[in-house]
């Protein structure tokens, strides 16, 4: 393994599955699946390959996480192959900007700055968003491709960064009360859409004031509800014919 690990053996590798994706979106020989996709068809599988990524490390399945690490990189290769097509860029600007970017935000070890840390790398990241055209605001910047919930805590902390935040976390609980009742009140199936968004939206700023990712912590109630689910189903073949009240003994006792 540390025989492969030089720079020269990594870039000759990356240059493999460079190569073969250029094959594949060959516009005479290629494959016809691969000519036919586009950044805006690619892109859920980019997001499809990340999470799995989270899911193999999650398991703690170390074969599993080469794989799917594998098919992550491979979504860069492809979103960069069709980039090079049309004269945008190609995976070595790719590199190239991710490598400037991490150095420039590493001062402390890259350039002349005395100290680094998580304040430093803000402090340049927030500098990059000044300018950049229409994306100087606090909140400029955080992606609209993001997990609902993550991307709310992230708004919420750009937010409080400059002062706009709960003292502490009873502010947000109450918040969620008030929320709730709105939710109550509303009239209409939109105004409920819309009160059902401001009450998971103070969720997580109750969450986050807790120190809690709010994220993780659904992922968590997810994967507890299916081990208990699937509890029921095995020890009863016929769960879904049973009433309500047979089917919740039965959660009581998946529960114990």
């Amino acid at each position: 393994m540390a025989d492969r690990m030089d720079g020269s053996s990594a870039i000759d590798t990356v240059g493999r599955i460079v190569a073969i994706m250029a094959r594949l979106r060959d516009p005479v020989s290629g494959c016809e699946w691969d000519r036919a996709q586009s950044f805006a068809t690619i892109a859920p599988y980019t997001i499809e390959e990340a999470y799995e990524v989270a899911d193999a490390i999650e398991r703690g399945d170390m074969a599993d996480l080469k794989d799917e690490l594998g098919d992550l990189l491979l979504q860069v290769v492809f979103h960069s192959r069709i980039a090079e097509e049309a004269g945008l860029f190609d995976l070595r600007d790719v590199v190239d900007a991710i490598s400037d970017k991490m150095e420039r935000r590493h001062p402390h070890i890259f350039g002349d700055a005395a100290d680094g840390g998580h304040p430093l790398w803000e402090q340049v990241k927030a500098a990059e968003r000044q300018a950049r055209p229409g994306q100087s605001g606090t909140l400029a910047g955080v992606a609209l491709g993001m997990p609902a919930l993550a991307r709310a805590e992230k708004l919420q902390k750009r937010a409080a960064r400059v002062g706009f935040d709960w003292p502490d976390a009873s502010g947000p609980r109450a918040k969620i009360d008030e929320e709730l009742a709105e939710v109550e009140q509303a009239e209409t199936d939109a105004a409920r859409i819309e009160e059902v968004g401001d009450l998971l939206f103070s969720v997580v700023n109750w969450a986050r004031h807790l120190g809690i990712d709010p994220e993780a912590a659904l992922r968590a109630a997810n994967g507890k509800f299916e081990r208990r689910f699937a509890a029921m189903e095995a020890a009863d073949p016929a769960f879904a014919e049973r009433t309500l009240n047979q089917q919740e003994a039965a959660w009581q006792r998946a529960k114990r």
